[in-house]
């Protein structure tokens, strides 16, 4: 918009130039100036309808090719278009439960997805392993009041491990006594608590870090605070359980990556045909359809699927 504002001042000016030419030279250049000027503000005003669009959305975006599709920042490259989730299986790769989505970040759609396999597969027990980009403290302990055992890496963002500092997995936590425990061996007592998006955290710290030898290697501020969720108990669990299986990371690689990488060298470099999100729901269903039908073709043979449906 503000080039194309740039754009009529500086056809205006222009025209004014000519309108003090004389009469027979300007007047042809004075005509195509007007229709310049006169497209631009036509687009100038499909501009401000879209601005309109925009300010509108719940999320600021606004797309023209696909009003659904939504730019996946997430994924590092700002691509527009959807997040396919897919749920498979360990032991055969068959893609028990999936869903398309417009959201670019997996952080929401842990529990969501680990549900719907579960109900596929009619289990009453399931196990669910995902990368780094699943971790949420609200969605690992959703999982763990439906009964399914999690298995997610937490991330690696403490900013004071990256600045060559103690992180907050040095501080050992006390149950009996409630309090942390510093690599200097001092106590970090409880002092309150507060409620962050709608997380419930504690704050603990002591009052001895001004003096102590390892300040520096510790924080920069007076005290080294450290915070944690009420239901910290549910992450350090499953974290424990990770370190006692650490072979779950790649069972997720060889697992859900599979068919992933199937589905996408059918599709080829055009990606999704449909447009909307019932369109791509649809045609991504397809794909899993034909993907799960070759996958038990070549388990138990055309034959004997040919014969289930009448057994």
């Amino acid at each position: 918009m503000e080039e194309i504002e740039s754009s009529i001042n500086r056809y205006l000016t222009a025209l004014d130039a000519a309108d003090r030419q004389e009469p027979t030279a300007s007047e042809p250049s004075a005509v195509r100036l007007e229709e310049k000027i006169a497209k631009l503000k036509t687009q100038m005003k499909e501009l401000q309808a879209i601005e309109i669009q925009l300010n509108e959305s719940p999320d600021k975006q606004v797309s023209l090719t696909d009003p659904d599709s939504r730019s996946m920042m997430t994924r590092g490259t700002g691509i527009v278009g959807y997040n396919v989730q897919t749920a498979v299986d360990t032991q055969h790769h068959l893609i028990v439960a999936y869903e398309v989505t417009n959201v670019g970040s997996d952080r929401d759609q842990l529990s969501s997805m680990a549900k719907q396999a579960r109900e596929a597969m009619a289990s009453d027990t399931l196990s669910v392993v995902a990368d780094r980009g699943y971790f949420k403290s609200e969605q690992i302990l959703a999982c763990h009041h439906a009964g399914i055992t999690a298995y997610v890496p937490k991330p690696m963002t403490s900013g004071a491990k990256a600045d060559g500092r103690f992180n907050n997995d040095a501080f050992i936590y006390d149950a009996a006594k409630n309090e942390y425990i510093c690599p200097a061996g001092e106590a970090l007592t409880w002092h309150y608590s507060y409620v962050e998006k709608g997380l419930k955290l504690h704050r603990y710290w002591s009052s001895k870090c001004q003096d102590c030898a390892l300040k520096s290697q510790c924080t920069p501020s007076t005290e080294r605070r450290v915070r944690c969720w009420e239901h910290k108990d549910v992450l350090e669990e499953m974290q424990l359980r990770l370190s006692k299986a650490p072979e779950m990371m790649r069972v997720r690689k060889r697992t859900v990556e599979h068919p992933f990488g199937t589905l996408k060298q059918w599709m080829g470099a055009t990606h999704f045909l449909t447009r909307k999100l019932a369109g791509v729901s649809t045609e991504m269903s397809l794909n899993v359809l034909a993907y799960n039908l070759k996958r038990v073709m070549k388990i138990i043979g055309t034959h004997h699927l040919m014969k289930a449906p009448t057994a």
